[in-house]
């Protein structure tokens, strides 16, 4: 009976196949910087920042003002469009930190300049509270 042997051998070789490459991509995809949300309703929004080393976020802005949980411990500069410094952060893990709403017109992009990813849970109000 030599015929569903070289069936099973093809069919295992397939399954190991996909399985190694689905676990490469998701491997490559855990390297990246990135916001994964987390829970959204009209009060809040809220998500989980990956920061790797040398892979800034994109520009962008905060509207409105925002609580932060750093999940562990780094240092993150905070850079204009132009490429200049504006702020360093100085994050230890399980710390919670406030951050105001970014001046009118202003983007940043947070930049991680160690060796290690930066994580945080960021908790962005969506209503300037009285």
């Amino acid at each position: 009976m030599s015929g569903p042997r070289p069936l099973r051998a093809i069919l295992v070789a397939s399954v190991l196949s996909f399985a190694a490459g689905a676990g490469v991509m998701r491997a490559q995809q855990q390297a990246t910087t990135r916001r994964e949300p987390q829970f959204e309703n009209d009060e809040m929004k809220v998500w989980k920042s990956i920061i790797m080393p040398n892979q800034p976020l994109t520009q962008h802005r905060h509207e409105h003002g925002r609580a932060l949980v750093a999940l562990t411990d780094g240092t993150l500069d905070v850079v204009n469009p132009a490429g200049k410094v504006v702020n360093t952060y100085h994050w230890q893990k399980g710390r919670a930190y406030w951050l105001g709403a970014d001046p009118k017109g202003e983007t940043h992009a947070d930049v991680n300049n160690t060796k290690q990813p930066i994580e945080v849970i960021v908790v962005e109000l969506k209503k300037d509270q009285p």
